[in-house]
């Protein structure tokens, strides 16, 4: 094959999908250990990752991101039913996608906790599911919420050490709970999302969206750094 007809058949696979992309290869892997304690998790997770753990590192975070807090007040007027609401909420939206545009704190590669727990035991390998739910944090700004993309489609934790005794709770039907460590980058065309909550009348929404290229699982009850 000549050089020329190898170029060809290069542009053919790409248009066609049929060579991955270094975004897919380096999607990251749902079934991982089970970590003892945070440090374990923090460790295996890359060097310059930035914490968001605790509502004082997301202020932090939110305030290099957007200056200041929104007024919650101004911004939902008349409450739920307020016909303008939902024009000023998107208004809002797109004035703070528009200003962080270029932002160097878009950069920075993040992690976040959600609730996680196990479920189910496969039984060809022995490993055990995992089970996820959004984490609510308060803070000064309103309740923050990550969201999470390109996450992977099956969470599992691989087989090891004191495993058996986990399988067996799991299969005598015990909660296991665990903390699911998801690390990324924001997603530069929405990388925060304000809304409001619908469990507290009137109290601000902020979701960052990360696209996630990183995961640990901790068991419950590690101390947290």
């Amino acid at each position: 094959m000549n050089r020329f007809t190898w170029l060809s058949v290069t542009i053919a696979l790409v248009a066609i999908g049929v060579v991955a992309s270094p975004a897919s290869a380096a999607e990251p892997s749902g079934v991982r250990p089970l970590r003892a304690t945070f440090s374990e998790a923090l460790a295996a997770l890359p060097a310059e990752t930035h914490l968001l753990l605790d509502p004082q590192a997301i202020e932090a975070f939110l305030t290099g991101l957007d200056g200041v807090p929104p007024d919650w007040n101004v911004v939902y007027g008349q409450g739920h039913h307020d016909p303008g609401l939902d024009d000023r909420l998107f208004a809002l939206n797109r004035e703070r996608d528009a200003r962080r545009a270029g932002n160097e704190a878009l950069m920075q590669l993040v992690a976040f906790i959600w609730q996680g727990e196990l479920s189910g035991v496969d039984q060809e390998n022995g490993e055990l599911g995992v089970a996820l739910g959004p984490t609510f944090i308060q803070t000064s700004w309103g309740v923050v919420r990550f969201k999470h993309e390109d996450l992977p489609g099956r969470l599992a934790v691989l087989p090891g050490g004191d495993q058996g005794e986990l399988v067996r709770r799991v299969r005598n039907g015990e909660r296991v709970e665990v903390d699911v460590v998801m690390a990324g980058r924001l997603i530069p065309e929405e990388s925060v999302v304000y809304d409001f909550s619908h469990e507290e009348e009137g109290r601000g929404l902020i979701m960052p969206v990360v696209r996630i290229q990183a995961l640990e699982f901790v068991l419950r009850g590690g101390a947290k750094p």
